[in-house]
């Protein structure tokens, strides 16, 4: 359907895409479900729909694959999915019904999360995607960038201090948004489906509803006490009430179109100028900003460690660097480490003397290599680690001496998230991490799009010092420049071993995403632990800045007498809010293990 009968049309378009799709939006479920101004666009979008309902479902049952095409012989019992609600994993299960893969799969889940996870799901914000697929890594960077009108000092008053939440909240905390090209590009790349029926789950769901769950209601209680009425949130968002079906006809609207026209109908189409027009005169982005986006395929960074090749995040990601980097010091450490209790005092001492490294050299070394060459090798070199953690004893006293970059000084050359997991039975991964930032990203919601928008540039460094969100600072190598993506702490991994998937593992989170990863995967492979047991155990988190503070969960919290060794070591306990919610695949043979993290409300699902 072209773009002028879907504006001559739209509600003939809702209709029509209802049936032609069956999809997992990525977007961000920003649409109004209680806006007056769109009840009577709904009601006549409904009444379309229901004529069309037998070609929506015969849409969705049956495969785009040319039967005459030989399959692959299946390698494992059944596909797997570990995801953040019910919902995604749905919407996962049709694809697998319909002949689709892991890519189509979690394409579908991820514009079914921008309408039933709209605190983090989305199409207004970017992320990564790490893919196994035939035996072969690959890495997909759909990462917000910057306007082109963005300048180093943008969120500095005329003293240069920092303009408290510009970068947070409202239209100027708004990057390019990258998650619908992404999307596009993995489904055309790797998809076995057509892109009408991944995406139909997500449409479904924003146009006839879901039910609003208790935990929902609290996030968008929470984000729009710290919107204050800044921005149009409330407007699409104040129905998001526990036992509500909250529907989003508007975010509907806009799924069809891309359905129908493609990932870049959101860049070049009706929705572009949706964006345009809701950020003119308040905002950076503009058109040209979106019509110029475009993801981009990178070389994932692989290691070796424990007898496993490590497939994970490349910059401007740190997350995946900083991951293989507390994997590999620890093995170093294996003597200290010997006969150490899991999470007891020493052992925390331990790892938090290692994460004061893999953070020093994030602050100093990482950021967009596009801008940067930054130097991956040698950070996650045998020789280059076993030096960094000569110096680390038991005894060693937390902030005594202080910590530097293992490289040197110099600087390297110019040159809320979610995430869910999918093996399918032909042994392809997906391992998926998505975000808008913080919780429902910036507030601002796109009028007529129904969809929330990123807050990432408050992931650059803003000032020379001061850190983000996450409590984090990043160095010159992540100042904020026209068309540059910010530092980012994602780290979408799959672990291989002899060609063969055997963990899909990651996590939101922000600084605490690689360091929760970490965690998990030492219970799987250190401590033998079983996949549920691995994720219930205790995490905690250090990240050298503010010095000796170590920050612990109130799922599990730090109390009692390891809390006061702790002290007495020299620490400050400092409670947080959120430390991850892992979602992970193991494949025991040929057995996939899918497991939720209980911290959340996912789920972990065997899909026959």
């Amino acid at each position: 359907m072209s773009l002028p009968m879907l504006r001559a049309s739209r509600a003939l378009s809702g209709a029509d895409m209802h049936a032609e799709s069956h999809a997992g939006a990525y977007a961000d479920s920003c649409s109004s479900a209680g806006r007056v101004v769109a009840r009577g666009a709904f009601a006549r979008f409904a009444t379309t729909l229901a004529l069309t309902g037998a070609l929506f479902a015969s849409l969705v049952a049956s495969p785009a694959v040319d039967a005459k095409t030989a399959q692959p012989k299946p390698v494992l019992d059944a596909s797997a999915v570990a995801t953040p609600d019910r919902y995604a994993a749905d919407a996962a299960q049709q694809m697998f019904a319909a002949g689709g893969n892991a890519v189509d799969a979690a394409v579908a889940i991820a514009f079914t999360l921008a309408v039933t996870y709209p605190d983090a799901g989305n199409i207004g914000g970017g992320g990564f995607m790490t893919v196994y697929m035939d035996g072969k890594p690959y890495f997909l960077d759909y990462r917000e960038k910057a306007p082109q009108s963005a300048t180093r000092d943008m969120y500095l008053d005329d003293k240069g201090n920092v303009i408290k939440g510009m970068s947070l909240v409202g239209h100027r905390a708004v990057a390019v948004p990258g998650t619908v090209d992404g999307m596009w590009e993995a489904q055309k790349r790797f998809g076995k489906l057509k892109w009408k029926q991944v995406l139909a789950p997500a449409i479904k769901y924003a146009t006839d509803g879901f039910p609003v769950e208790p935990w929902l209601q609290k996030r968008r209680e929470f984000a729009a006490q710290n919107f204050g009425g800044k921005t149009n949130f409330d407007a699409y968002f104040s129905n998001l009430k526990a036992g509500v079906v909250f529907r989003q006809p508007e975010l509907a609207q806009t799924l069809t179109r891309i359905a129908s026209d493609g990932g870049r109908e959101f860049y070049e189409g009706q929705t572009a100028d949706l964006i345009a027009r809701q950020m003119y005169g308040h905002g950076l982005l503009t058109k040209s900003d979106l019509v110029q986006y475009k993801a981009v395929w990178r070389q994932p960074v692989t290691a070796s460690w424990n007898g496993y090749q490590i497939v994970t995040a490349p910059p401007p990601s740190s997350g995946g660097i900083g991951l293989i980097q507390l994997l590999k010091m620890k093995a170093d450490l294996k003597p200290q480490f010997d006969g150490v209790e899991l999470n007891s005092e020493p052992y925390i001492h331990l790892v938090s003397q290692i994460e004061d490294r893999v953070f020093a050299d994030r602050q100093q070394y990482m950021g967009d290599p596009d801008s940067y060459r930054v130097p991956v090798d040698k950070l996650i070199d045998d020789a280059y680690l076993a030096k960094r953690v000569e110096d680390i004893t038991p005894d060693e006293v937390p902030g005594a001496v202080p910590v530097k970059p293992g490289l040197g000084d110099s600087m390297p050359e110019k040159a809320q998230t979610t995430h869910f997991s999918v093996v399918d039975k032909w042994g392809n991964a997906v391992s998926n991490t998505y975000t808008l930032n913080g919780p429902f990203g910036s507030g601002v919601v796109v009028d007529g799009g129904g969809f929330v928008l990123n807050d990432e540039m408050d992931d650059f460094e803003i000032k020379a010092g001061v850190a983000n969100q996450f409590g984090v600072t990043s160095g010159d190598v992540n100042t904020i420049a026209p068309g540059r993506r910010p530092l980012s702490s994602m780290a979408p991994t799959i672990l291989t071993k002899d060609g063969k998937v055997s963990l899909v593992i990651g996590t939101p989170g922000g600084s605490r995403i690689f360091t929760s990863i970490f965690q998990v995967m030492t219970n799987l492979y250190d401590f033998n632990m079983p996949p549920a047991d691995a994720l219930a155990a205790m995490r905690f988190h250090h990240q050298l800045l503010p010095q000796k503070t170590i920050y612990f969960e109130p799922y599990h919290p730090i109390d009692g007498e390891l809390a006061e060794q702790l002290k007495t070591r020299g620490y400050t306990l400092q409670g947080q809010t959120f430390n991850g919610d892992v979602q992970m695949i193991r494949i025991d043979g040929t057995t996939p293990q899918p497991a939720a993290d209980p911290r959340g409300v996912g789920v972990g699902r065997v899909i026959q």
